[in-house]
């Protein structure tokens, strides 16, 4: 199937990354031998460059660069955090406070590596209760949060939503294995529920402003009209 364009010119592309589906060639990801940048090279013809990456598991708005310059480019707006990343995410459980900024600093892609800055600021916009048991538990508690990245580290939002105990659903390396299987069993949710929804930049070659948005897929959209729940027009959590 080839991928959703959100948005191209002649020096950049954005494309609505699908879950499960990894970006490039690397030592990280399992057994594929499909990749994202292969993908839309033979979609859009000519050389294509990353200029940031999500996780497999993740899915949203994906910056591509048709030239190494417009890379580094699009690659200094994120090192100086010029870029405003929002994220949706379901997690386990409803954080409290509503609001807040986990601020704990994380290490690179090795766990023993060393430990650097990080902040996440984040809102939660809904939450449900649902009838089914697990655990000691007759309900179980969900909540649908927007997570804005401060900084750009190694599964940062992953890793940050459980260390103050709220892991994102179908997070299999830092979620819980319990509820992952109720959302298989009772949702028919086979994803992880974390989405890179809108980025805020500036065009690397002109400066003007410029909004991308990728919709949900089926999977989280279907959720989200189980719980009733809606998504804001604009929304922003603590800075």
């Amino acid at each position: 199937m080839p991928l959703e364009i959100l948005y191209q010119d002649d020096a950049l592309i954005a494309v609505n990354k699908p879950a499960g589906m990894a970006v490039h060639r690397s030592k990280m990801v399992g057994n594929t031998d499909v990749f994202l940048i292969d993908v839309l090279r033979e979609q859009v013809g000519g050389t294509v460059y990353l200029a940031h990456r999500l996780d497999r598991a993740t899915s949203g708005v994906l910056l591509i660069a048709r030239s190494s310059e417009v890379a580094a480019a699009l690659g200094e707006q994120f090192m100086s955090r010029d870029v405003h990343k929002q994220y949706l995410a379901v997690v386990r459980g409803w954080p409290e406070p509503a609001e807040g900024i986990v601020d704990y600093p994380l290490p690179g892609s090795r766990e023993t590596g060393p430990r650097r800055d990080a902040l996440t600021a984040y809102r939660c916009m809904a939450t449900v209760e649902v009838p089914i048991a697990l655990g000691r538990y007759p309900q179980q508690r969900y909540a649908l949060v927007l997570a804005e990245p401060q900084s750009g580290r190694f599964r940062q939002i992953r890793k940050h939503m459980a260390h103050i105990h709220h892991p994102v659903i179908g997070d299999c390396q830092h979620g819980r294995s319990d509820h992952n299987r109720l959302y298989k069993q009772y949702f028919s949710c086979h994803r992880m529920l974390l989405h890179a929804w809108r980025l805020h930049l500036r065009h690397p070659l002109d400066g003007r402003p410029m909004r991308l948005e990728a919709p949900l897929d089926d999977a989280y959209r279907s959720l989200l009209a189980r719980f009733d729940w809606e998504l804001p027009q604009e929304s922003t959590a603590t800075s």
